[in-house]
């Protein structure tokens, strides 16, 4: 542990927020893990699989790389080296957009469609054997007074 001024004015987490922290923690990975190795049995990464929901979701099926990159907290030069690889497997294409030059429009292709279709039971039911089924109601519903309360506070430092 740092013995420096700025260290000295830490809050540091008391023995149940730690506990809490960790807990957290285990649990994200623990989803994570599951769920990205049921999606890799069907040939998608959870990118992959993040990004053609998405894109399902939008009109015409389309999004700016910028709008894409922000949603799944990635910076565009990540989300544009893995939208390349995605789009050598023939699931979406790069369109120019008409509104920023330096930019492309993700498209989400009849090909990118089909393998979301394909893949979104197999991945309901990871969902469900990771997490909802492991769950309450009344914890479920906790969960999404948590998740309220945190994007309240995005952007706050």
């Amino acid at each position: 542990m740092s013995t420096s001024s700025s260290a000295k004015s830490v809050r540091w987490l008391d023995a149940g927020e730690e506990r809490a922290w960790r807990a957290f923690r285990r649990v994200v990975t623990a989803v994570q893990t599951g769920t990205a190795r049921d999606l890799a049995a069907i040939g998608l990464s959870e990118a992959d699989y993040e990004v053609l929901s998405t894109l399902s979701e939008r009109p015409r099926r389309t999004s700016t790389l910028r709008e894409q990159a922000r949603k799944m907290g990635w910076s565009r030069s990540r989300l544009s080296r893995h939208a390349s690889r995605m789009e050598s497997r023939g699931l979406l294409r790069r369109d120019p957009d008409a509104d920023d030059g330096r930019s492309c429009l993700l498209v989400l292709t009849d090909e990118g469609m089909a393998a979301l279709e394909d893949a979104a039971p197999a991945h309901v039911e990871s969902v469900r054997r990771h997490f909802i089924d492991r769950l309450t109601a009344d914890d479920l519903a906790a969960l999404e007074r948590i998740a309220a309360r945190m994007e309240e506070h995005d952007g706050d430092a």
